[in-house]
C-alpha cells in the first residue's frame, strides 16, 4: 500500500518558514546588527502551536475580550512593558499609546503650589471637585517615555534662553513648563515678570529663562495686543513677522504654535502691504489659505534668520477643542461638562481638531532648510476630554459665580486645560527632546 499523501499541518508549515527566514537573516546579516527589537518583530511573526485541547476555551475568551470596556483588556495585544525601549525621539512613535490611570502618580506642583498660575487654569482654586483628571499618565506602545525631571532640565537651560511662542494654549504650556521647574528652585533664586506680550521666568541660579511671547496668529494682527473678540473684525497682516520676531531674535530654543485663533468658522480677514490702511485694503480668505500664507511668512522668517547651530525650533502641534460631546457618543452631554475619565478607545479623533491645517503645518515645515522637531500634542491630547477647564475657570477676569457654573452650555470652556494637568504630558514629550 502507498502511504497516504495528507497536506502538512498549516502550524508546521509556518513553523518550517520562520526556521528558514530566521537563518536567511543569520547569513545576509552581520549578527552583530542585529537589534533586538528587529529580532522580537521577527519571531512575534511566528505563530504559536494552539493546544488543540484548550482551543475552544481560548475562542471563548477572545470573544469575551471583544465585548470589554475597559483600557486594560482593549490593550492586551500591545507589547509588553519588558519589550518596550528607552525613547528616542526619531524612532519611538509617541502618538501610538494609550492613556493609564495611575493613582500613585505625584504631580510636581498644584495650583496652590505654584504661584505662576493664571486663574483661567487653576481649577481646584476655583471650585472643581474631582481629581482623577491628574493622574492619567500616557504609556506609548513601543518606548517609556522618561518622567520630566526639572533639575535635569534646567540642567539642559542652563545659560540659555527657552521662549513659547504663540496663543494662550501656548500660554498654558509655558506655565506649565515653569511650574514644573520651579518646584525645585529656592524662592530667592527665581522670579516672573509679566508683561502684555513678552513675560520672562528667571533660573538665577542656573542663568536660564522660560519665557512666553504672545503672538497667537505668529503673523501680525489688529488683535495682538488689544484683543478684539469679534472675529468679523480682526484682520491679519498675513506676510509680516517683523514686529513679534524681534522678540525671537537671539533666544536658544524657540518653541511655536498657531492654530485655534484660525478657527473662528469664517473667512479670514487678510491682508499684505501696508497696515495703516487695513480697513479697506483687506481680502476675506478661507481658513486654510490663509493659515498656510501666515505659516509660509513665518517659515520664511525661520530659514532666513535662524542659525541651527544656535537655536533649535520647535513646533507645538494643535490643541484639540471638544465642543461636541456626540464625538465619543454622550449624546446627553454639553460640551466637556463634567466627564471626568478620557476617551480610551485607540486612535480616537473627534471634530475638535482640523486635519487640513494640519496637513498645511507638516507640508510648510518639511519644505523649511532650517530643522523643525514637532511636539506632537494632537492624537494624545483628543482623548482628554476630562481636562478641559470646563466651567471652573474665569470668564472676563472673574472666576465664574455658581449661577454662571449651572449653565455650561454657556460657560465651559472646552479649549483650555486644567493646570496641573494635559500641558505637564506635552512638556514631558519636550523634556525628551531637549
Amino acid at each position: 500500500m502507498k502511504p497516504s499523501r495528507g497536506k502538512l499541518p498549516l502550524s508546521i508549515i509556518a513553523i518550517v518558514i520562520c526556521i528558514f527566514a530566521f537563518v536567511g537573516v543569520l547569513y545576509t546579516e552581520d549578527t552583530g546588527s542585529l537589534s533586538s527589537a528587529y529580532l522580537l518583530n521577527l519571531t512575534s511573526t511566528c505563530p504559536k502551536q494552539e493546544d488543540p485541547i484548550n482551543n475552544s476555551s481560548d475562542s471563548a475568551k477572545v470573544e469575551e475580550k471583544t465585548t470589554t470596556t475597559s483600557a486594560e483588556e482593549n490593550d492586551l495585544n500591545d507589547i509588553d512593558e519588558e519589550e518596550k525601549v528607552v525613547f528616542e525621539p526619531n524612532k519611538c512613535n509617541v502618538v501610538k499609546g494609550k492613556w493609564v490611570f495611575n493613582s500613585a502618580a505625584q504631580s510636581l506642583y498644584t495650583d496652590l503650589t505654584c504661584p505662576y498660575l493664571d486663574k483661567q487654569v487653576a481649577c481646584v482654586k476655583n471650585g472643581r471637585p474631582d481629581f482623577d483628571y491628574r493622574y492619567w499618565e500616557w504609556q506609548p506602545d513601543e518606548c517609556i517615555l522618561p518622567r520630566f525631571d526639572p533639575t535635569t532640565a534646567l540642567e539642559k537651560l542652563r545659560g540659555k534662553r527657552l521662549m513659547f511662542v504663540g496663543d494662550s494654549l501656548q500660554r498654558g504650556q509655558w506655565q506649565s513648563f515653569v511650574c514644573l521647574v520651579q518646584s525645585v528652585i529656592p524662592a530667592e533664586k527665581k522670579s516672573l515678570r509679566r508683561g502684555r506680550s513678552h513675560s520672562v521666568f528667571k533660573a538665577k541660579e542656573y542663568n536660564a529663562t522660560v519665557e512666553f511671547y504672545w503672538a497667537p496668529f505668529l503673523v501680525e494682527s489688529n488683535s495682538d495686543l488689544h484683543i478684539i473678540g469679534d472675529p468679523k473684525k480682526r484682520i491679519l497682516k498675513v506676510d509680516s513677522v517683523n514686529k513679534h520676531a524681534k522678540y525671537w531674535v537671539g533666544v536658544d530654543i524657540l518653541v511655536f504654535n498657531t492654530y485655534v485663533w484660525w478657527m473662528s468658522g469664517l473667512k479670514i480677514k487678510s491682508l499684505w502691504g501696508s497696515f495703516a490702511n487695513g480697513e479697506e485694503g483687506f481680502e476675506e480668505l478661507d481658513a486654510t489659505i490663509a493659515y498656510r500664507m501666515g505659516l509660509k511668512t513665518w517659515a520664511n522668517w525661520v530659514d532666513s534668520t535662524i542659525d541651527p547651530n544656535k537655536t533649535r525650533v520647535f513646533f507645538t502641534t494643535m490643541s484639540p477643542t471638544h465642543m461636541r460631546s456626540a464625538d465619543w457618543h454622550n449624546k446627553k452631554g454639553i460640551r466637556c461638562y463634567n466627564e471626568t475619565r478620557p476617551v480610551l478607545k485607540k486612535g480616537y479623533w473627534g471634530s475638535g481638531s482640523d486635519r487640513r491645517m494640519m496637513n498645511v503645518v507638516s507640508s510648510v515645515v518639511e519644505r523649511m532648510k532650517v530643522p523643525v522637531s514637532f511636539i506632537n500634542i494632537t492624537q494624545i491630547s483628543e482623548h482628554r476630554i476630562d481636562g478641559h477647564t470646563s466651567v471652573y475657570t474665569e470668564h472676563q477676569g472673574k472666576v465664574l459665580t455658581d449661577e454662571q457654573k449651572e449653565d455650561p452650555q454657556r460657560y465651559a470652556d472646552c479649549i483650555h486645560w486644567c493646570l496641573p494637568g494635559v500641558p505637564d504630558t506635552w512638556n514631558q514629550l519636550f523634556y525628551s527632546y531637549l
